[in-house]
Protein backbone atom coordinates (compact mmCIF):
# COMPACT_ATOMS: atom_id res chain seq x y z
CA UNK A 1 0.00 0.00 0.00
CA UNK A 2 1.49 3.37 -0.97
CA UNK A 3 2.17 5.71 1.91
CA UNK A 4 3.01 9.39 2.15
CA UNK A 5 5.80 11.02 4.16
CA UNK A 6 4.84 12.01 7.70
CA UNK A 7 5.19 15.73 6.92
CA UNK A 8 2.67 15.44 4.07
CA UNK A 9 0.17 13.56 6.23
CA UNK A 10 0.62 16.05 9.08
CA UNK A 11 0.07 19.02 6.75
CA UNK A 12 -3.03 17.51 5.13
CA UNK A 13 -4.57 16.60 8.49
CA UNK A 14 -3.83 20.05 9.93
CA UNK A 15 -5.47 21.71 6.93
CA UNK A 16 -8.50 19.44 6.91
CA UNK A 17 -9.08 19.72 10.64
CA UNK A 18 -8.58 23.46 10.89
CA UNK A 19 -10.28 24.56 7.66
CA UNK A 20 -12.76 21.83 6.78
CA UNK A 21 -14.38 20.64 10.01
CA UNK A 22 -17.95 20.89 8.67
CA UNK A 23 -16.91 18.94 5.57
CA UNK A 24 -15.48 16.15 7.73
CA UNK A 25 -18.71 16.04 9.69
CA UNK A 26 -20.68 15.68 6.46
CA UNK A 27 -18.38 12.82 5.46
CA UNK A 28 -18.90 11.07 8.81
CA UNK A 29 -22.66 11.48 8.58
CA UNK A 30 -22.85 10.23 4.99
CA UNK A 31 -20.47 7.27 5.28
CA UNK A 32 -20.71 6.44 8.98
CA UNK A 33 -23.53 7.54 11.26
CA UNK A 34 -26.15 10.12 10.20
CA UNK A 35 -26.36 11.30 13.82
CA UNK A 36 -22.61 11.98 14.19
CA UNK A 37 -21.91 15.23 16.03
CA UNK A 38 -18.12 15.55 15.68
CA UNK A 39 -15.59 14.39 13.11
CA UNK A 40 -11.98 14.91 12.15
CA UNK A 41 -9.70 13.45 9.51
CA UNK A 42 -7.33 11.12 11.34
CA UNK A 43 -5.11 9.69 8.63
CA UNK A 44 -4.54 8.75 5.03
CA UNK A 45 -2.52 6.46 2.86
CA UNK A 46 -2.44 5.57 -0.80
CA UNK A 47 -5.58 3.46 -0.52
CA UNK A 48 -7.95 5.48 1.68
CA UNK A 49 -8.70 8.42 3.91
CA UNK A 50 -9.57 7.92 7.58
CA UNK A 51 -11.89 9.91 9.80
CA UNK A 52 -12.81 9.56 13.46
CA UNK A 53 -16.18 10.67 14.65
CA UNK A 54 -17.95 11.02 17.98
CA UNK A 55 -14.92 10.42 20.13
CA UNK A 56 -13.16 7.66 18.27
CA UNK A 57 -15.29 5.63 15.91
CA UNK A 58 -12.96 5.00 12.96
CA UNK A 59 -14.19 5.40 9.42
CA UNK A 60 -12.12 4.22 6.43
CA UNK A 61 -13.17 5.49 3.01
CA UNK A 62 -11.26 4.14 0.00
CA UNK A 63 -10.10 6.53 -2.68
CA UNK A 64 -11.58 6.05 -6.15
CA UNK A 65 -8.21 4.53 -7.15
CA UNK A 66 -4.86 4.12 -5.37
CA UNK A 67 -2.87 7.37 -5.19
CA UNK A 68 0.83 8.14 -4.90
CA UNK A 69 1.16 11.91 -5.38
CA UNK A 70 0.27 14.70 -2.95
CA UNK A 71 -2.04 16.60 -5.39
CA UNK A 72 -4.12 13.45 -5.73
CA UNK A 73 -5.06 13.66 -2.05
CA UNK A 74 -7.05 16.85 -2.56
CA UNK A 75 -8.77 15.42 -5.63
CA UNK A 76 -9.82 12.30 -3.74
CA UNK A 77 -11.04 14.18 -0.66
CA UNK A 78 -13.18 16.33 -2.95
CA UNK A 79 -14.61 13.18 -4.58
CA UNK A 80 -15.51 11.82 -1.13
CA UNK A 81 -17.00 15.14 -0.02
CA UNK A 82 -19.12 15.43 -3.17
CA UNK A 83 -20.39 11.87 -2.69
CA UNK A 84 -21.20 12.73 0.93
CA UNK A 85 -23.23 15.72 -0.22
CA UNK A 86 -25.05 13.56 -2.74
CA UNK A 87 -25.89 10.94 -0.11
CA UNK A 88 -27.02 13.52 2.42
CA UNK A 89 -29.31 15.26 -0.05
CA UNK A 90 -31.25 12.09 -0.91
CA UNK A 91 -34.80 12.15 0.46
Amino acid sequence: MPTFPDDVVTAVLAHMNSDHGPDSLSIARAFGDPSATTSRMSGLDGEAGYWQYDGGTELRIPWSAPITERPEIRREVVVIYEEAQRRLSKP
